[in-house]
């Protein structure tokens, strides 16, 4: 059985890999740049774009297990694909505010359900990995800077997004269902940034912006960050005052056996990331 990985380059999708290669599976993982992929020794790395669906052909030959990264724009050809590539199953990785059409990742789920192929779709909550975006901030200033300081979520270890994926991609009894799940503390942003402080050692001050600074601040089109996307964002903050993403229960434990991680340990995990 070859399990095929899809954005296996990236936050997640390194963790999707490395479980893989924990439980004896054959990986081959998908990457634009082959050469730099950098991935376990033994993972056939092979060239492929989910932006240009036709480069994937190939790597799906005598694939029976898919790991689909979110692509919304050519998700419905992917799908398709893989259905005549004679794929067996897909786990589709969402979000657990996938009922919400405007973020892709309903139109993503539509697009798999309709393809024939078995299918399980695993919605983590916020990655604890976004925190990563801070990192230079914090090593040059020890500062986070950002608006709605109270808002609440439940930050996912992208390790436990590996686990369940590689769960449900190598286990059966998995298919047609929907895991939405995320870590088990309710923090703010303020609170998730001290923890931060404390796996390095060292304070790490959170300044408050207002929505009108946040858009000064951090408008750089150039690297695509456009007003409609400050927008986007400061509303998806804004949401989660008073109230945090759905955790899910106790669904992550029950499929795989284990409690998902704290932020405290993510935060230790990449303290090098932050000093």
């Amino acid at each position: 059985m070859t399990v095929l990985v899809t954005g296996a380059t990236g936050r997640a999708g390194r963790e999707v890999v490395n479980e893989l290669v924990r439980a004896g599976a054959r990986v081959r993982a998908v990457t634009r740049d082959p050469a730099r992929a950098g991935l376990p020794e033994g993972v056939e790395v092979v060239h492929g774009d989910l932006e240009r669906p036709a480069t994937l052909e190939p790597a799906m030959d005598g694939v029976s297990r898919l790991y689909l990264f979110p692509v919304e724009e050519s998700a419905r050809e992917v799908a398709e694909l893989a259905g005549r590539r004679g794929v067996e199953r897909i786990v589709v990785l969402s979000g657990a505010l996938a009922d919400q059409d405007d973020l892709g990742y309903a139109q993503v789920e539509k697009a798999v359900r309709a393809s024939g192929v078995a299918w399980t779709m695993i919605r983590p909550g916020e990655f604890a990995a976004n925190w990563l975006d801070a990192a230079e901030g914090i090593r040059s200033r020890r500062e986070v800077r950002r608006p709605y300081g109270a808002a609440l979520t439940r930050p996912t270890h992208e390790a436990d997004i590996g686990l369940i994926a590689a769960t449900v991609l190598l286990e059966d009894g998995h298919a047609g269902q929907v895991y939405t799940f995320a870590g088990p503390q309710e923090l703010t942003v303020a609170e998730q940034v001290a923890v931060i402080g404390r796996a390095i050692g060292e304070e790490v001050r959170f300044v408050e912006l207002t929505p009108e600074q946040a858009r000064r601040e951090w408008y750089d089109p150039d690297n695509g960050v456009t007003h409609e996307v400050i927008d986007w964002l400061l509303d998806l903050y804004a949401s989660a005052l008073g109230a945090g993403v759905v955790a899910g229960g106790d669904v992550f434990q029950r499929v795989t056996g284990r409690p998902p991680r704290s932020f405290e340990q993510w935060a230790r995990d990449h303290a090098a990331d932050f000093r």
